[in-house]
């Protein structure tokens, strides 16, 4: 298991303010070392979660807010 998987065990995870209010749609996001970012469904916290290099962050982030997955 590598660091940044190891990380997700410690996460201070917190859930998008991009979420359905009613608990449906939930994501969560996490800082890691190194800037990267882990993505996980609220509602399953001990699924598989989406590590992003700070690149595909940013690069998911202006995707977000530009509406390409509304």
């Amino acid at each position: 298991m590598d660091d940044l998987t190891q990380e997700l065990h410690h996460a201070d995870w917190r859930k998008s303010t991009l979420s359905g209010g009613d608990g449906s749609n939930c994501v969560e996001i996490a800082n890691l070392s190194n800037n990267h970012r882990a993505i996980r469904d609220s509602k399953n916290p001990t699924g598989p979660a989406l590590i992003l290099t700070p690149a595909a962050w940013a690069t998911f982030a202006d995707s977000i807010k530009n509406g390409d997955f509304d």
